[in-house]
């Protein structure tokens, strides 16, 4: 154990510009930004694997219309006789980087600068800090017992997860085999606190919809026809009201909602983390944590109508919203959408037309069942390496190719981890990783491996 955490630490600062390298490269995904970077991405997370010993191979899937998707990496290291196999999934593509004006850095969004013990720029935490836990943990462990120490390595970086992941499936059915592991590390998620390492048990899936409300064929004069006839943006407004009863629960029937959590999420935490403005009263009922992770939630996401520049006196005939809906774990996504769908046409105001276009679905998951051998010797490493007992948390955002995973390999016990904390802001301005949690998260995956090998 003492040389493996010495491993990690004399290759800290190595990993940690290679981190910075990699926040340099606006590897966005969304099919409206340059689609070239996830290639130079891709070569450098092929880059790294080769440093870590092994043979990375740069591929695509097929998206659901059969046009190519953006570059994977993968490589492999095959198990020696009765050692297990682990597959290590992280994703090397990131988020658009906004106005670099809202960053409180001078470089901007893809430009690394460390501060108060944090690393910031885009990717770093999402999920640049989860390809350095895996690259760091097998540079570690082949440095104290070189390539030769029998653990099956399988890697598999995807270039597509901040956009749906839609060549996933077929790039899993295609490569079934050469990806079957007995464990699945999938380092996407959080841990609670930066010094209290987690795994995350539940996450919530994800429906979504495009909703149309009508009035009229076209755009009448307000003050010829104002009063008898309300226009399409005041009527759907008064939709979107009934999506929510006065506490600011979720009023859609017959959804899944639990209350389960682990761990006490506190208001004053919430506030610090989001910068909630003052005055702000939350919203919903029970716990935090289960509100955040065990509960559904709709949000509307976008909204078409006329632009306050373009405002003239006549009654909108129609408005359009965009609509999400995470859902809790243990909620099938097809009657999730069945339900939602049903509120809206139901609760048309004043018999304005109503029509629902469903969107994208993403499953929940619940990995609470991580007391297996693998769950048992992960919480074992993270204990080690932070000095804390690791807890168990819920995350409120969407990972639905786990889902897929546990269904390509049903027998295979999949771990979901992370280096992101409540301060990191992915997705948003200033997103940021604290380096001493991305050195003990290395440190955890390394004597997971190693224990898991039965080496240490």
């Amino acid at each position: 154990m003492e040389k493996l955490l010495a491993a990690v630490d004399a290759r800290f600062e190595e990993n940690l510009q290679a981190l910075e390298d990699f926040i340099r490269i606006p590897s966005v995904s969304s099919p409206t930004f340059d689609q070239s970077t996830l290639d130079e991405s891709a070569a450098w997370v092929a880059a790294r694997l080769e440093e870590a010993g092994l043979k990375p191979t740069v591929s695509r899937g097929k998206n659901p219309d059969g046009t190519p998707g953006r570059p994977a990496v993968t490589a492999s290291l095959p198990a020696a006789p009765g050692k297990p196999t682990v597959l290590l999934y992280a994703h090397h593509d990131v988020q658009p980087g906004g106005d670099p004006a809202t960053w409180s850095h001078a470089g901007g969004p893809f430009e690394p600068e460390r501060r108060n013990g944090r690393l910031y720029g885009r990717g770093s935490a999402d999920d640049g800090a989860g390809l350095l836990a895996h690259i760091g943990a097998l540079k570690a462990l082949n440095d104290v017992y070189g390539t030769e120490h029998g653990v099956g390595i399988r890697v598999f970086i995807e270039g597509e997860e901040e956009s749906g992941s839609p060549s996933f499936e077929d790039f899993l059915a295609t490569n079934r085999e050469e990806l079957s592991a007995d464990v699945i590390v999938v380092a996407d998620s959080a841990n609670w606190k930066t010094d209290v390492p987690a795994l995350t048990t539940t996450l919530r899936g994800v429906v979504d919809c495009e909703v149309e409300l009508r009035v009229a064929g076209g755009a009448m004069h307000s003050g010829m026809y104002g009063g008898p006839i309300l226009d399409a943006v005041t009527l759907m407004a008064r939709l979107i009201a009934t999506l929510h009863d006065e506490q600011g629960n979720v009023a859609v029937p017959g959804l899944v909602a639990k209350e389960d959590s682990d761990v006490d999420y506190t208001e004053a935490e919430l506030r610090e983390a989001t910068g909630l403005v003052e005055g702000y009263q939350l919203a919903g009922t029970g716990t935090l944590a289960a509100r955040i992770w065990t509960k559904p939630a709709i949000s509307v996401i976008g909204l078409d109508a006329t632009s306050v520049a373009n405002a003239s006196n006549t009654i909108a005939p129609v408005c359009r919203a965009a609509i999400s809906m995470r859902v809790a774990p243990g909620q099938d996504t097809q009657a999730a959408m069945d339900a939602l769908t049903d509120h809206l046409v139901s609760h048309a105001p004043f018999g304005a037309q109503v029509t629902v276009k469903p969107g994208d679905q993403g499953a929940a998951f619940d990995a609470s069942a991580c007391a297996g051998k693998a769950g048992e010797v992960k919480r074992w490493a993270l204990e080690q390496a932070f000095g804390k007992e690791p807890v168990n948390t819920g995350i409120g955002g969407s990972i639905p190719f786990i889902s897929t995973f546990s269904e390509v390999y049903p027998d295979a016990e999949i771990l979901v981890t992370g280096v992101e904390d409540p301060y990191s802001k992915a997705h948003s301005e200033d997103e940021s990783v604290d380096i001493e949690s991305l050195r003990k998260v290395i440190g955890a995956e390394v004597l997971f491996l190693a224990r898991l090998g039965g080496l240490v």
